[in-house]
């Protein structure tokens, strides 16, 4: 058994990416959720199944909260949670694209303690633990220099970009975007992109691995008005996601009206 929760987490990572790989551009069964929570797949299921049995034998004492598993609010009580997203990005995989992603994260107290987000088609491997630096494919990694938001290299949606969201006056940015948020997230830890901005609410499933790795990369991750994220919540939701290094972030934030 792996002894550190990094080192489960990094196993369990390399063999869902089997099991969801196996279903990759196959003719899977694909069902919509419902209530705009977008679609669910064979591959979702599966992948699901197997992080919840393999983590939670691992660490019974942990809770667990998973995009695709009924809650359970005996997480509430727990010490340590599991949050899973098994595949993030659904509509990607399913579409036969590359860009969808495993995201496994310890949390403790509500702080991401350990994570760990996967991409089997693209080979890389983001990684992090609470005060040890953020890794890609075992290298150190970090966040880009820039600290004005003109010109910053944003990964966001479109609508995020409407001027009634920027009171301070709406940046000169090149938006870019990525369907798994927790991509998103690691590219900004990454350095490839200056920021990640999303301003609709954001569960935890999405952001509790890669807030982590961002900020072991130097970036501060916070929820859109500038507050700490905290995960495990009763709605396990947070107030949109700001996430970039320490002087951007904050010219972000006073042009959302938060400054």
């Amino acid at each position: 058994m792996p002894e550190s929760d990094a080192d489960l987490l990094s196993a369990a990572a390399s063999e869902a990416a089997k099991i969801a790989v196996r279903y990759w551009r196959t003719d899977q069964k694909v069902r919509d959720k419902g209530d705009g929570a977008g679609p669910v797949s064979e591959g979702d299921i599966a992948v699901d199944t197997y992080l919840r049995k393999t983590l939670t034998q691992a660490r019974p004492d942990y809770g667990w909260l998973s995009e695709e598993t009924p809650d359970n609010p005996e997480r509430l009580s727990a010490k340590r949670v599991f949050i899973v997203d098994p595949i993030d990005g659904t509509r990607a995989y399913v579409d036969g694209q590359t860009t969808w992603a495993h995201s496994l994260a310890v949390v403790e107290r509500g702080k991401t303690v350990a994570a760990v987000v996967h991409l089997p088609k693209l080979e890389k491997t983001y990684s992090a633990q609470l005060g040890g630096g953020a890794l890609l494919n075992g290298e150190p990694i970090a966040t880009s220099a820039r600290t004005t938001a003109d010109r910053a290299e944003v990964l966001a949606s479109r609508p995020v970009m409407d001027a009634a969201h920027w009171p301070g006056g709406v940046p000169d940015v090149e938006r870019h975007f990525r369907p798994s948020l927790a991509y998103r997230l690691c590219l900004v830890a990454e350095g490839r992109f200056d920021a990640m901005i999303t301003l609709r609410p954001t569960w935890d499933w999405d952001i509790a691995a890669g807030a982590l790795i961002a900020a072991e990369a130097g970036a501060l991750a916070t929820d859109a008005k500038g507050a700490a994220l905290r995960f495990n919540s009763k709605g396990a939701q947070s107030a949109g996601c700001v996430v970039a290094p320490g002087a951007l972030h904050g010219d972000f934030l006073r042009r959302l009206g938060q400054g």
